[in-house]
C-alpha cells in the first residue's frame, strides 16, 4: 500500500502562505481573496472524487489526522488497490463507500495564496440529476471529467448540456485517466475535437482542455513531465487564474427588497442584496410595481455608508421621499425595467419524486418575491442522452407522458397569480431563476431558468384571480382601507385577491 508523506499536510496558518506576516496581515489579506465556486461532472468511475481528493493533498490542504484517516480507510474500503484512494475525502456516506460511487453532493472548501474555493463534487449517475442541478447553481465554473480509454460518451453530453442550462461559463475538459493510455497526445487530441464538435451549439464561451492523471497527480497541481507535448497550466494553476469578474451583470441593476428596516423614527430602510448592476448614492431609482420614482438617499452597511454597491452585496438603501415598499418588491433604474407579466417561459428540471400534477397550483419563489402558479402547458421534453426535442407535435411523445417526472426537463409555459419582474436567465441568473415549491409537502418540486414573457393571448389557459366585491359584500366604505391592507399581506404570502368598490 502507497505511504502518504505527512510532509504534505498544512495550516493555512503557518508555513509559506503566511510568509512573514502577522497573524492580523494574513487574515485582511485571506479576506480580500476572491472565491470561485466549481463543480466536477462526469461519468461514474471517471474520477470525479479521486481528483478533488488529490488536489486537496497536492496543494497541502490537509490537516495530518486527516492523512490518517485517509490511509486507515484506504486499507479498509479503498477502491484504488495498492494507492491511496483519495475519492474517500469526498465520498462520506456508508452507500458511497461501499459502491465506490458520489449519490449526494459533496461540498468542500480550501484556499491558496491567490484565491478561495468552494468545491461541488456532484454524482455522475442518470439518477442524480437533481443533485447536478443543486451543486452547479451557483457554481462560476464546472470541471467535466472524461476517461481517457472511453472518450466522449453520453454521460459527458449529457452534464454539458446541464452545465450549458444553468449558465456557467467557464467549463474545463479534463481527460482523466492518461496514464492507462501512454499519455498519448493523439488520443487527447481526438477527445477534444469530439468533444468541441459537440459543445459547439451549446455557446459556452470558456473551454480548457487539460491531460491528467487525478490518482498519480498528473497536471493537477503541478505541471506533468509525463505530457511534454502539453503547453497549457496545471488544473490549479488554471483555477487560481480563470477570470470571472466579468461574470456578474454589472449592466441592469436589480434590488428585490428583502425587509424594510425601521429601527427608529429617524431611519426607515429597504434591505436586499444587489442581483445586478450597480446602485450609487444619488442615483435614481424606481419602484415596481408602483412605478414611484426617488432617489437614493444612502446605502448602509455594517461598517457604515459606502457610495456605491455592486453584486453580491447585501446593504440597505434608504431613499430621499417617503415611497411604499415592501417585501418583493424591486427597485430599478427609470430606464432600465425588467419585464413586468404573469406569464413566461422556461426551462423547468424536475426535483419531486412525485410526478408533475397539470391540475396543482404551486408556490412560485423568485428572488424574495412568492406567489401562486399553474403551468399551463409542456412545450417540449428534452431527451437529454440525444438533446432531442420530444413533444406529441412530432409524435415523440404520448399525451399521457406530459407530465413531468423526476430529473427531467422540459421547456414549459407558467402563469402567476400576480405579477412578477424577472430578466431571461441567459442575460440575468438572479432575476432569471426561479423555484417550484408544493403547497402541500413543502417539497421544492422544480427549479426553473426563464426564456421570455409569453403574451396573453398566447396562453392556453387563463388563471382568473378570485374577486372581493366588497359593496356587493355589504362591506361599508369606511372599511376599505383595512381590507386593502389584508389583502396586500395575502398577495405578500403568494395569494393574490382582485378588490372591487
Amino acid at each position: 500500500m502507497e505511504t502518504l508523506d505527512k510532509n504534505k499536510s498544512g495550516n493555512p496558518m503557518e508555513g509559506e502562505a503566511r510568509g512573514n506576516m502577522s497573524i492580523e496581515e494574513f487574515l485582511k489579506k485571506d479576506e480580500q481573496k476572491d472565491l470561485l465556486r466549481f463543480l466536477t461532472a462526469g461519468s461514474v468511475d471517471d474520477g470525479k472524487s479521486t481528483l478533488i481528493g488529490r488536489l486537496l493533498f497536492d496543494s497541502k490542504k490537509l490537516y495530518e489526522d486527516q492523512l490518517d484517516a485517509l490511509e486507515r480507510d484506504s486499507k479498509r474500503v479503498g477502491n484504488a488497490g495498492e494507492h491511496i484512494d483519495y475519492a474517500l475525502l469526498l465520498d462520506g456516506l456508508k452507500a458511497e463507500r461501499e459502491q465506490g460511487i458520489t449519490i449526494d453532493v459533496a461540498y468542500r472548501y480550501f484556499s491558496t495564496n491567490n484565491r478561495k474555493f468552494i468545491i461541488a463534487d456532484t454524482p455522475g449517475h442518470e439518477q442524480y440529476t437533481r443533485n447536478m442541478i443543486t451543486g452547479g447553481s451557483t457554481a462560476n465554473l464546472a470541471i467535466i471529467l472524461v476517461d481517457a480509454r472511453t472518450g466522449v460518451i453520453t454521460q459527458t453530453k449529457r452534464h454539458s448540456y446541464l452545465v450549458s442550462l444553468l449558465g456557467i461559463k467557464h467549463v474545463v475538459l479534463a481527460v482523466n485517466k492518461m496514464d492507462l493510455v501512454d499519455f498519448s497526445k493523439e488520443v487527447f487530441d481526438k477527445i477534444v475535437n469530439d468533444y468541441k464538435s459537440f459543445v459547439e451549439p451549446l455557446n459556452i464561451p470558456d473551454i480548457q482542455c487539460i491531460p491528467l492523471s487525478a490518482l498519480e497527480g498528473d497536471n493537477v497541481v503541478e505541471k506533468s513531465d509525463r505530457t511534454p507535448w502539453y503547453e497549457g497550466t496545471s488544473l490549479l494553476e488554471y483555477l487560481e487564474t480563470v477570470h470571472i469578474g466579468n461574470d456578474h451583470n454589472l449592466k441592469d441593476f436589480r434590488y428585490p427588497v428583502q425587509y424594510v428596516l425601521r429601527p427608529n423614527l429617524d431611519f426607515r430602510g429597504f434591505c436586499g442584496k444587489v442581483s445586478s448592476g450597480v446602485i450609487h448614492k444619488g442615483d435614481e431609482v424606481m419602484a415596481l410595481p408602483s412605478g414611484k420614482k426617488s432617489h437614493v438617499k444612502s446605502i448602509v452597511t455594517y461598517e457604515g455608508e459606502i457610495d456605491y454597491a455592486f453584486p453580491p452585496m447585501s446593504v440597505t438603501i434608504t431613499l430621499e421621499d417617503e415611497i411604499d415598499v415592501s417585501r418583493g418588491e424591486m427597485l430599478v433604474h427609470p430606464d432600465n425595467v425588467p419585464m413586468v407579466g404573469r406569464n413566461f417561459e422556461a426551462m423547468l428540471v424536475w426535483m419531486d419524486e412525485e410526478k408533475m400534477d397539470m391540475e396543482k397550483s404551486f408556490f412560485l419563489k423568485h428572488t424574495t418575491n412568492t406567489s401562486r402558479t399553474r403551468i399551463d402547458s409542456i412545450e417540449y421534453k428534452v431527451d437529454i442522452n440525444t438533446m432531442e426535442h420530444l413533444s406529441v407535435e412530432n409524435g415523440r411523445l404520448a399525451k399521457e407522458d406530459i407530465p413531468m417526472q423526476l430529473n427531467q426537463i422540459a421547456k414549459v409555459v407558467l402563469t402567476s397569480s400576480k405579477e412578477l419582474f424577472f430578466d431571461s436567465y441567459s442575460d440575468n441568473k438572479a432575476t432569471g431563476a426561479f423555484i417550484l415549491i408544493d403547497p402541500i409537502t413543502n417539497n421544492t418540486s422544480a427549479v426553473g431558468m426563464i426564456i421570455n414573457q409569453v403574451a396573453d393571448k398566447d396562453m392556453h389557459n387563463q388563471m382568473v384571480l378570485p374577486i372581493l366585491d366588497l359593496p356587493k359584500l355589504g362591506i361599508a366604505p369606511e372599511h376599505y382601507e383595512a381590507v386593502e391592507k389584508a389583502v396586500k399581506e395575502l398577495s405578500r404570502q403568494g395569494i393574490d385577491i382582485e378588490i372591487r368598490k
